[in-house]
């Protein structure tokens, strides 16, 4: 099974932009699809991001759509989250999650019930 280790979060002000890294140990990266979520204080755990197991395949929340990127270097083991033109409501404690799964259904990847592996969380704080 695979280990994941969020980091990149911190404060940051409207309009600006944080880079999220997630690095996988333990298993053989490349087979995994990956997916960002975040909960914010009080809300439940929402989908933000997620990528294929070889990346050829991504999708968004509409919330972040044409804001946000995620990417995935498997040389590194690592997947990213670029955020840009962030807002307020973009705070939040941000999850990353693995599946060893070559599905690319967004049924599958959108869905948080649907990753057995998980990292702590990196918080991300936007202020106005």
């Amino acid at each position: 099974q695979v280990q994941l280790v969020e980091s990149g979060g911190g404060l940051v002000q409207a309009g600006g932009s944080l880079r999220l890294s997630c690095a996988a140990s333990g298993d053989t990266f490349s087979t995994y699809a990956v997916g960002w979520f975040r909960q914010a204080p009080g809300k439940e755990r929402e989908f933000t991001a997620a990528i294929s197991w070889s990346g050829g395949i991504t999708y968004y929340a509409d919330s972040v759509k044409g804001r946000f990127t995620i990417s995935r270097d498997d040389a590194k083991n690592t997947v990213y989250l670029q955020m840009n033109r962030l807002k307020p409501e973009d705070t939040a404690v941000y999850y990353c999650a693995a599946r060893r799964s070559f599905s690319t259904a967004a049924s599958v990847l959108m869905r948080p019930n649907e990753y057995p592996f998980w990292g702590q969380g990196t918080r991300v704080t936007v202020s106005s």
